[in-house]
């Protein structure tokens, strides 16, 4: 299995729970904005810890509460893209991706900085400022550092919510590229229908 999720976790008065197995592709949990789904997000990211269940990632047991296994974020390998990028502004976007690169250990990385430049087509922005890209553009670098952390599987937090039709469309592709050359396992978090059936080969519902 990609993603094998059992969680629950107390918020206040109200729960957020998710159960679903994947084999493979990209999963989507769809459903309306407040419903849970970064929560969900970030207790497999290990950014949040549930209260109980089982989070287990390509056959690795990430999170296990009855047996007391709880994996460190870092640990975990995930390439974690975010809706806004979240580029560090102060560096340019060649820096950005190198950051990517210097967090992964040398055994675990399976792409470079030329391979993830010329993947995602970026090569003519790397002296440029993040305040200076589109927001295609900067999910783009957003997604190359990623990669470049060398991570197990991806995690994708409404990358398109912001991007206007045409950028959404360049980045739709760049996500089915993803999905289909590189096979890495995606947990892809989306409120739109369209764009869940496009691009999920699983969608869970939540809330």
């Amino acid at each position: 299995m990609s993603f094998e999720i059992r969680i629950a976790r107390q918020f206040g008065e109200r729960t957020i729970a998710a159960e679903f197995a994947s084999k493979g592709g990209l999963t989507a949990l769809f459903g309306p904005s407040g419903a849970g789904k970064t929560s969900v997000l970030n207790m497999v990211a290990g950014l949040l810890r549930p209260d109980t269940g089982l989070i287990a990632v390509r056959g690795t047991v990430l999170f296990d509460a009855s047996a007391r296994i709880d994996v460190p974020a870092r640990q975990r390998r995930a390439g974690y893209v975010f809706q806004d990028g979240r580029l560090f502004p102060h560096m340019r976007v060649r820096d950005n991706l190198v950051y990517g690169w210097k967090l992964a250990a040398p055994v675990d990385r399976w792409m470079d900085l030329d391979e993830a430049i010329h993947f995602l087509g970026i090569g003519h922005l790397l002296d440029r400022w993040p305040r200076t890209l589109s927001g295609g553009e900067a999910q783009r670098v957003a997604i190359g550092r990623a990669l470049l952390s060398a991570p197990r599987f991806l995690l994708m937090d409404e990358p398109l919510a912001s991007l206007d039709r045409a950028r959404r469309e360049d980045i739709m592709e760049v996500i089915e590229r993803l999905r289909d050359e590189l096979k890495l396992p995606i947990l892809y978090v989306s409120h739109d229908r369209d764009e869940v059936e496009r691009l999920a080969t699983t969608i869970v519902p939540i809330g």
